[in-house]
């Protein structure tokens, strides 16, 4: 379909709506029509109204169709009454780009004088039923493919040719007078908020953003939409004309042509242009791509569908698009609305808005990208292959890569790490304790190399090791020589000059929950404190020995690289006993008291196989000392990471099932001790 913003052709649809129902309608005095033929009436109806001037050749060279087809269809719908002719004159045409630089041409600013086809009163007193009401902009998500960008501003926000996409797609929304307009956010929430102020939107936050695809979007916005005709848009989209129009007769999903093979879901359609099928996947095809426009009464027969598939197990990573491709069969018609070319961008990553707005070859506006082009003496365009880590619980990380042909040749065609603090650690990590603990294990070898660290704010570069990965826990050999790297760092005899004290870090955990009239959301914790004194004083009565702890030694710090087994992640490591790095290990892989034990006599095992005969973790201890104190450890541990979520969810976070869990530890050690 061809994309204009002329007004007059928001009537298109509607007549084209009303013209399917007559040629369908053998008493309405319309003798029947091929689906093919209905799809091209309404391509040029819709030439028609954005050029009422224009003579039967021009509409017939415009379309395609042939002179006979169209005098055909021009007697037809003047019999019904829906198209007159009138002798007024109008003005041809105007600009169908946005914020556009190109200039008209004459031909398209003249003032044409005769006959033209307008209206009629029958014409004008359809359009309500087919009214646009609403849109609805999905902006709730991350944008993972977009880092480092969307670790500062939601994709959505970003800008291109120095607007910002969604603020583009809500001007042209108000250009054909739709101004009921919902934004659904999540991830950075109150980026959004200006908007209110600027545009009149409205904003609906969805909580299960982090945890739940478009699917649980649409589900979260489903009562601010039934009953209206809506538009359904993506934040990130940009739209090089305007596509929206006030008024819509049948529901649509836009749609590109892709050449050659594609990921993207393709649509088999029927000859009138309705979806029939949607696959992921093919090649020379039409597929979604961009905006879609649901009549309310199609939202009517697809909303249960949504609900059931919403609740349903396992359907946590699908888009709603996932629904309407395995319900096609029981929904009204929805048909294909063809875009030409160069017309929808849905921007990839970082490196396709390159190619597209010039600015992003030399400053995307990013505080890492700005970081990463200081340290390496080169310009931001030299920075490529961005893509996300999964990000931790207390940092999100990203990979890069340096162009093969970079001017800097020593890291040309190399990768490497960007480390980005999260949200609130500066409260809960010493970043200068950090990059002590490297400079003291540096000769140890067990860590990755750094080049780049900033004790300020804990930003931190670091190599990236091909075909690297983490360990699993749930395999003896490479629990077995993760141990073996946990105790060289143990008899390393490296010391510093601040400890990981449990007492203090739960004084202190608690205190920053509290805060501000905080709370701590456990109902029972008040209760279960005097047990955590006591807990405190079984261990600290063992008489420990010190040494330089990981603190976080969990199968995720562990990597196993073609240069061995390295240790990452050293924000918590401190003075402490061994035995602790034993019970931190063991409660993030979720290990019950029993596994944990193994998980000990793992380490003990490797101390033998290095010839270690007294290891520092023993300490004179019996083995049935040790097993207790390391269950206490567990529940501490639990208890300390338990309060750790509670002020990170005061920041936003949601850590899902994790923060019970650790809470548990404390409660089931507490009743194995009998303390």
């Amino acid at each position: 379909m061809k994309v204009v913003q002329d007004k007059s052709l928001l009537f298109c649809y509607h007549i084209v709506h009303e013209i399917l129902l007559l040629f369908e309608n053998e008493q309405n005095g319309l003798g029947h029509r091929k689906g093919e033929e209905m799809n091209s009436c309404a391509i040029l109806l819709r030439n028609i109204m954005e050029n009422p001037d224009f003579s039967q050749r021009q509409l017939a060279e415009r379309t395609g169709m042939s002179l006979g087809k169209v005098n055909r269809c021009l007697k037809d719908w003047e019999e019904q009454g829906y198209l007159k002719k009138t002798n007024e004159s109008k003005v041809e045409g105007r600009s169908v780009m946005h914020n556009a630089t190109e200039k008209q041409s004459h031909a398209e600013k003249r003032i044409k004088k005769g006959q033209s086809r307008i209206l009629t009163e029958k014409g004008k007193a359809f359009l309500e039923a087919n009214k646009v009401d609403a849109a609805l902009i999905l902006a709730a998500g991350f944008g993972s493919r977009f880092v480092p960008l969307t670790y500062e501003c939601p994709k959505g926000l970003l800008e291109v040719f120095g607007e910002r996409m969604v603020e583009r797609q809500i001007k042209q929304l108000h250009e054909v007078g739709i101004y009921d307009i919902t934004i659904v956010v999540g991830y950075l929430k109150e980026k959004f908020d200006y908007l209110i102020d600027a545009y009149g939107v409205k904003l609906l936050y969805n909580p299960e953003y982090s945890v739940k695809n478009t699917l649980g979007t649409l589900y979260h916005a489903r009562k601010a939409m039934e009953g209206k005709n809506f538009y359904i848009l993506s934040s990130d989209n940009w739209m090089r004309e305007n596509m929206y129009h006030s008024v819509e007769p049948l529901s649509w999903y836009a749609a590109s042509f892709m050449e050659g093979e594609t990921k993207e879901w393709v649509l088999h359609c029927a000859k009138d242009g309705q979806i029939k099928s949607v696959e992921v996947g093919g090649e020379n095809a039409y597929c979604m791509y961009g905006p879609v426009f649901l009549k309310k009464e199609f939202f009517s027969a697809f909303l249960p569908y949504l609900v059931e598939y919403y609740h349903k197990p396992g359907t946590e990573d699908f888009y709603w698009e996932d629904v309407l491709r395995l319900t096609l069969k029981h929904l009204p018609p929805i048909y294909r609305n063809e875009q030409k070319d160069g017309q929808i961008y849905e921007f990839e990553n970082l490196e396709e808005l390159r190619a597209f707005d010039e600015k992003y070859n030399h400053s995307s506006g990013s505080e890492a990208m700005e970081l990463i082009s200081a340290v390496f003496h080169i310009p931001e365009c030299e920075i490529v292959k961005l893509r996300c880590l999964k990000a931790g619980m207390t940092n999100q990380s990203f990979l890069f890569r340096i162009h093969k042909e970079s001017r800097n040749k020593d890291y040309a065609g190399k990768d490497f790490i960007c480390r980005i603090p999260g949200v609130g650690t500066g409260k809960l990590i010493n970043r200068k304790e950090e990059e002590e603990i490297y400079r003291i294990v540096k000769d140890l070898h067990i860590t990755e190399e750094l080049l780049y660290f900033n004790p300020e704010n804990g930003y931190k570069i670091s190599r990236y090791y091909e075909e690297a990965r983490n360990a699993d826990f749930s395999k003896q050999e490479e629990r077995r020589a993760c141990m073996k790297q946990l105790l060289k760092l143990h008899e390393g005899k490296k010391t510093v000059g601040h400890p990981f004290s449990l007492r203090e870090g739960l004084a202190y955990y608690e205190a920053i929950c509290l805060e501000g009239g905080g709370e701590i959301p456990y109902q029972d914790y008040e209760k279960i404190k005097p047990d955590r004194e006591k807990m405190l004083s079984f261990t600290e009565k063992s008489n420990p020995p010190l040494c330089l702890c990981h603190i976080d030694a969990v199968q995720d710090n562990f990597i196993f690289t073609k240069e061995g087994v390295k240790m990452i992640d050293w924000e918590y490591a401190g003075m402490a006993d061994p035995l602790l790095d034993i019970a931190m290990g063991a409660i993030y892989s979720y290990m019950d008291f029993q596994e944990a034990k193994g998980l000990l006599e793992d380490y003990l095992l490797a101390a033998e196989g290095e010839k270690v005969a007294e290891p520092l973790l023993l300490h004179g201890r019996t083995k049935e000392q040790l097993e207790k104190l390391l269950i206490a450890y567990m529940g501490l541990s639990g208890l300390l990471w338990s309060l750790w979520c509670a002020y990170k969810m005061r920041k936003g976070q949601e850590f899902g099932e994790y923060s019970l869990k650790m809470l548990r530890y404390f409660k089931e050690a507490k009743k194995t001790l009998g303390l």
